[in-house]
């Protein structure tokens, strides 16, 4: 498996930093997750071919998630795609997930490659391809948002998400709403966690990162403000937990 850092900021645009997403590869498939606004971009900029994704995973509808996708399908088109792309969303998120492609006058017929949208069902796992699966689990990130429904019509389905494949299990966190989130996947042996850092205390995650008994921590989603905070924690780390504790930056490779 190979992980690499394509945005790392939050949801505050930076010059810094490109929005939340992460390309996870397998041998044989390259799954995009999240993309949010400027996703193309960024992507260019680390030197990857958006034309070599296989499938897109939107975590959750803020528009620092998902926001670039219709430009991207549009990038995808204009150079000459013709692989069949799979875009993998909540099941409570399907019809949006089609409105939205569509209310961006996408059609599909126009696009020149096939377009399949895949339903994630939680505590199912999915296997992706060979060995490369998935396993989704809700957390509390949008719970708060509720009582601004006034119409009923959200799903408020947000993903933590289990990757896993036959010598790794990196488990990334998404954006989250409460500590409690940070073990949702406590009875899984985890090689690599991923954790946003915006809507939860740092010491919240260090103390799940060491009460799982997980080998590397890496931390995402960061502001321009968060930044000199990391630098003061980092300095606080011992030689051996620098080793195992990192910030994550746009561009960071992991080959595992």
């Amino acid at each position: 498996m190979k992980i690499q850092f394509i945005g790392t900021g939050s949801g505050k645009t930076t010059l810094k930093r490109f929005h939340s997403s992460i390309l996870i590869s397998s041998s044989d498939y390259n799954l995009l997750v999240d993309c949010g606004d400027g996703i193309s971009r960024a992507l260019l900029s680390n030197n990857i071919d958006p034309n070599s994704i296989d499938g897109i995973l939107i975590t959750h509808f803020h528009p620092d998630h998902y926001s670039g996708l219709a430009a991207l399908l549009v990038q995808m088109k204009l150079t000459d795609r013709s692989e069949r792309l799979e875009i993998f969303t909540h099941h409570s998120n399907i019809d949006y997930m089609h409105n939205f492609i569509y209310q961006s006058y996408i059609f599909i017929e126009r696009l020149g490659f096939d377009l399949l949208q895949i339903p994630l069902a939680d505590d199912r796992s999915l296997k992706i391809k060979s060995s490369f699966k998935i396993l989704t689990r809700q957390n509390s990130h949008l719970d708060h948002y509720r009582s601004f429904d006034i119409k009923n019509t959200l799903g408020f389905s947000c993903s933590s998400i289990l990757f896993e494949d036959e010598s790794n299990t990196v488990f990334y966190t998404g954006d989250i709403g409460n500590k409690e989130d940070l073990y949702l996947f406590g009875t899984f042996k985890i090689n690599i966690m991923i954790s946003e850092i915006s809507h939860v205390d740092i010491k919240d995650i260090f103390e799940a990162f060491k009460s799982q008994k997980i080998k590397k921590l890496y931390l995402t989603h960061i502001s321009d403000d968060d930044e000199p905070v990391l630098k003061d924690l980092l300095a606080l780390l011992d030689n051996e937990e620098r080793k195992i504790i990192n910030i994550a930056y746009d561009g960071l490779a992991l080959h595992l």
